[in-house]
């Protein structure tokens, strides 16, 4: 079986002795948070620090799910694998992948992925617990940001899926910051054009009770590219809110 390694971090892998599937599953590490656990298989992540540079290694075994490209079930860091490499092509900023393998077992599924950490960057999600000591500039430039890194991806007729604050970081720049997403497993073709689109930002909108009226106009006029007291930005808050209250109900 073929296994997918990044050519940067290949002499860095040789040197430390896990150039391979195996010794990447064999290697002992801590791992970052309690394993998900979904029909008698596991998966878990674990932080990995080699000569200065920070990566998070996956492993899985028997956690599966069903898609039309495996109709029978496969471990879902394949189609997480799938969707990094679909995300580096049509040029939406994402996560890189460093190693991705699978092997079957004495009838176990295993998997591994090795991404790159972001490190030097921050999730939103910490961002919005000191969005009231940010200033104004360094507000608006997070919306910006936010709203142009939801019209790319859409742009690319791609639906993330859990567009949450904790799974888009962002690194200051200068006078901006830019901004990448992880966690691409539910990633999904864009099929049904504003309802699509829609029902993947309100659950950010929804996750950041900090955000005021405003501020959602900045990150709309910003991915709709229109002035923020627009009638198409006036539409689209109204339609988000709905949705909003909506879920919020249940």
């Amino acid at each position: 079986m073929t296994d997918f390694m990044a050519q940067a971090d290949r002499a860095l892998l040789e040197r430390n002795g896990l150039a391979d599937f195996d010794a990447l599953w064999a290697v002992q590490l801590e791992a970052v948070d309690e394993p998900n656990t979904s029909g008698g298989g596991w998966s878990s992540v674990f932080r990995m620090d080699l000569e200065g540079r920070g990566f998070y290694l996956k492993r899985q075994s028997n956690y599966l799910t069903r898609t039309l490209h495996s109709p029978l079930g496969e471990p879902t860091f394949a189609r997480e694998f799938r969707n990094i490499q679909r995300y580096q092509q049509m040029g939406i900023p994402a996560l890189e992948a460093v190693f991705f393998g699978e092997r079957k077992v004495a009838g176990e599924r295993r998997a591994v992925l090795m991404t790159r950490a972001l490190d030097g960057w921050n999730d939103l999600d910490s961002l919005l617990e000191q969005w009231p000591q940010l200033t104004a500039a360094q507000q608006q430039a997070i919306l910006r940001e936010c709203g142009q890194l939801a019209r790319r991806l859409h742009a690319a007729r791609q639906v993330h899926g859990c567009f949450y604050p904790k799974h888009i970081f962002l690194q200051a720049d200068g006078a901006g910051y830019r901004a990448q997403l992880i966690d691409l497993e539910k990633t999904r073709p864009l099929l049904l054009g504003q309802r699509d689109r829609v029902k993947d930002i309100e659950p950010l909108l929804r996750r950041a009770h900090v955000w005021s009226d405003d501020d959602v106009r900045a990150l709309l006029a910003a991915y709709l590219e229109q002035p923020a007291d627009s009638g198409l930005v006036d539409a689209w808050l109204a339609r988000l809110n709905v949705r909003r209250s909506h879920k919020g109900a249940r």
